[in-house]
């Protein structure tokens, strides 16, 4: 019967995707025993058929302005899908948007690879809804530039209560928060903004202007970047004044974005609204930079995450198809191909969590200080680059079935572009490494040497290339991103090196910093045991 399906692989539900990943297992290794019940039970959850459908939906049910109600009245209330709602209350049930903020004696020291463990699982379900909970987390950063202020929000937002209610913030059991920089005539140069603020009185002022993207634009409250008299300052604006009347916010239009569905994205005009500034008049732009330091640590995380579920995808598919009499994974090139994307899926992985260490351990350590600071563009720059690519040869492993919206390998290849993109695209984030070189060059000098620590022998002939890499950017801007690339690979190698990675980390190492031209996945070669490196990160379970 036409009816009767075979040789379809099944889907990837029902496992656990904190049990099926040694790499996050090992990573994970000294957490305590309450964070890592959490990561199992969001495992679970995850490749949960009740999750999938909640991340389908999401997706499929984008959100919806609604300018005015029936009357001619402003509304400017965006609705969404319940799906989206369900996913978000899961999210702030778990603290992704507060536990690094949190006093639990469960994470003292880990709080920041504690939250990248539990990020970096919730991303392989569903990465819009983590927009808004990556703003409201980042967004107490720049809070702290204003103590009144941070003591008014945080223990609102730090609730783990989710209230989708359109009331004043005073009113609700939980908050959260959005931001808002980006103009039509400037993008990331922010200091082309032309919104106004003026002083109304009493602390406040009044915000005038546009903004081009403002994401998640039923947030509680955002952080506006404005011209005040001193300059381009910070505001901490809410959506809603305390009497329940709007605050000046006309939407004018969501923007019809190629993926990150789930999520809306506006324009949006400010008459006469209301803010508080936040940090000092005129140093705006260094108000919202912590908040954006921790912005460019959740991309690289989301982009570890929706690598390792669609190469988990692909592996799935490849365990369970029969061509011309073999299970496609048995084939040798696509052994080849499976093993060497895995390769940077565990090099990102590995490096994504470094960098979380760093934050950790940066109050009291100065290499880590100095690795947060040099490493946070380069890792964003590399991590978030690669998925657009690694995501498509993934959906080409599962040929036309990967290519279908019915497929989540669509949304995650639709997905993967906006975190390149959003918080800094690629050559601001090599710009920004060559900022640090002009600005703080001994900095530089304490990454190269735990890079070459923890390479091991051969690590003085890496860090060699690195020094000369640096010497060129120093006079050559055009050369950045060779210098950004370099920089990553040998960080994500030492890493993996680090961790006792093995012969994965010897194929990494091999293939990424020995030179070998490389143009698409599968150029592993016959010493590298590509099986294993698949059996290993991917275990059959």
């Amino acid at each position: 019967m036409s009816d009767e399906v075979t040789n379809q692989s099944p889907p990837l539900t029902g496992g656990n995707a904190w049990r099926g990943d040694p790499l996050l297992v090992q990573l994970a290794e000294d957490f305590s025993d309450p964070v890592r019940k959490d990561l199992d039970g969001i495992g679970r959850f995850v490749l949960s058929a009740e999750a999938q459908d909640l991340a389908r939906l999401a997706n499929t049910e984008t959100p919806k302005l609604r300018t005015h109600d029936r009357q001619g009245r402003r509304l400017d209330v965006v609705d969404y899908h319940p799906a989206y709602h369900a996913l978000m209350r899961r999210s702030v049930t778990n603290g992704l948007h507060s536990s690094i903020w949190e006093n639990g004696a469960h994470e003292t020291g880990r709080r920041h690879q504690a939250r990248a463990g539990r990020f970096y699982l919730t991303a392989q379900l569903e990465t819009g809804h983590l927009c808004p909970i990556t703003m409201t987390s980042a967004s107490l950063a720049a809070l702290m530039a204003s103590s009144k202020l941070f003591r008014e929000w945080a223990p609102r937002i730090t609730t783990r209560k989710y209230d989708q209610a359109q009331k004043p913030p005073v009113e609700k059991t939980g908050l959260t928060l959005g931001m808002g920089m980006t103009e039509k005539q400037g993008g990331t140069d922010v200091r082309a903004n032309t919104t106004r603020a003026e002083r109304a009185g009493s602390g406040f002022y009044r915000i005038t202007g546009h903004k081009w993207f403002m994401s998640a634009p039923m947030s509680d409250a955002f952080l506006v970047l404005a011209q005040a008299r001193e300059g381009l300052s910070c505001f901490l604006v809410p959506r809603i004044l305390g009497d329940g009347n709007g605050n000046g916010f006309l939407f004018q239009r969501l923007k019809d974005k190629l993926g990150n569905r789930s999520n809306a994205s506006s324009e949006v005009e400010f008459v006469n609204t209301i803010g508080e500034m936040v940090g000092e008049p005129g140093q705006g732009v260094k108000t919202i930079m912590d908040m954006v330091t921790l912005t460019r640590l959740d991309c690289a995380i989301a982009s570890s995450g929706l690598m390792r579920a669609g190469l988990s995808e692909a592996v799935n598919h490849t365990r369970h198809r029969q061509v011309s009499g073999a299970t496609l994974i048995d084939q040798p090139l696509m052994q080849r191909v499976l093993a060497d994307m895995a390769l940077d899926v565990a090099g990102a992985t590995a490096l994504s969590f470094r960098l979380a260490r760093s934050f950790d351990e940066a109050a009291t350590n100065r290499g880590e200080a100095a690795f947060a600071r040099v490493m946070t563009p380069v890792v964003k720059y590399w991590v978030c680059k690669i998925a657009p690519a690694l995501l498509y040869e993934a959906m080409e492993c599962l040929g036309g079935n990967g290519y279908v919206e019915e497929m989540p390998l669509a949304r995650y290849y639709r997905e993967a572009p906006v975190n390149a993109i959003w918080e800094g695209s690629g050559n601001v984030m090599a710009l920004d490494v060559l900022r640090v070189l002009s600005r703080a060059p001994g900095l530089f000098d304490d990454v190269l040497a735990s890079l070459e620590r923890d390479l091991g022998p051969g690590g003085s002939g890496t860090t060699g290339v690195l020094r000369a890499a640096l010497q060129v950017a120093s006079s050559d801007e055009g050369s950045a991103r060779i210098l950004t690339e370099q920089l990553a690979l040998s960080a994500a190698a030492a890493e993996l090196r680090r961790m006792g990675a093995g012969r994965i980390a010897d194929a990494f190492i091999e293939t990424r910093l020995a030179g070998q031209w490389r143009g698409t996945y599968g150029m592993l070669d016959a010493r590298h045991d590509a099986r294993m490196i698949i059996d290993t990160l991917y275990p059959v379970i």
